[in-house]
């Protein structure tokens, strides 16, 4: 395990050298952005609108049977800013994208062609896992910002039309910007961008520590979708932590 996590800090501390040299992979940046964030929209959509409704569902009535139904908006607001848009969109894009960066990669690998790469004098590091962590980091982030939105709106049209809470749009509104600030919004974001080089980094490690072939490429896509989630899980954890602290 430690000597893993040792070796994907090396690869990302690589890949972050090799950042001036991104202009030059401009063009498979776009391709990855667009493979992420572009074909993932849809799926973020879907799981944003419900996971908001399914809050203001679960608590609503709870704080209408105590006289609070007027703050909902708030609590789902900083809920989906905060904490579940940001790992829920995390989970899924390392379910969908990390587990293709690990088999693309790791079939290149099995396949020796990262080995023609290198004879080629092209770095793998730069021509693989730089446009894939870039984009990754750009992309998840709006992907996270998108899912915020239609949380919130989910939550407003549960809110709304659900008899057991019956709250006005307007005061569902009203309290959200209350409540929610730009700080709130950052720290979903700079969760976000940790994320997504958690992705980025597990997957592209796996793919280019794949070896035996088949059976090899889906052992790799299978560590590289676990690991992720975990590290996810956990450093969630910590940066909570450290976000309370110095108050974003």
């Amino acid at each position: 395990m430690f000597q893993n996590l040792g070796e994907m800090l090396m690869l990302l501390g690589r890949t972050l050298r090799m950042l001036p040299q991104t202009w030059g992979q401009r063009r498979k940046v776009m391709d990855q952005l667009f493979e992420i964030g572009n074909a993932s929209l849809l799926m973020v959509c879907v799981l944003s609108l419900f996971i908001g409704g399914v809050l203001a569902l679960q608590t609503g009535p709870v704080l209408v049977d105590r006289g609070l139904g007027s703050v909902l908006g708030g609590i789902i607001g900083l809920s989906m800013c905060k904490e579940l848009s940001p790992v829920m969109v995390a989970v899924l894009i390392a379910g969908r994208i990390g587990s293709a960066m690990a088999a693309e990669i790791g079939s290149m690998q099995v396949y020796q062609e990262i080995d023609a790469l290198r004879t080629m004098n092209i770095h793998p590091v730069r021509y693989l896992v730089l446009p894939r962590l870039v984009a990754i980091c750009v992309a998840l982030p709006l992907l996270v910002l998108f899912s915020v939105l239609v949380g919130w709106t989910g939550g407003l049209l549960v809110s709304a039309n659900n008899p057991e809470i019956a709250l006005p749009t307007e005061g569902f509104l009203s309290n959200l910007r209350q409540s929610v600030e730009i700080a709130d919004l950052a720290n979903g974001l700079l969760k976000s961008i940790v994320f997504a080089a958690i992705i980025g980094t597990v997957s592209c490690h796996q793919g280019l520590h794949t070896i035996g072939g088949p059976r090899g490429i889906g052992r790799s896509v299978t560590k590289a979708v676990v690991n992720s989630i975990v590290l996810i899980l956990v450093l969630d954890y910590f940066l909570t932590r450290v976000l309370l602290y110095i108050d974003l």
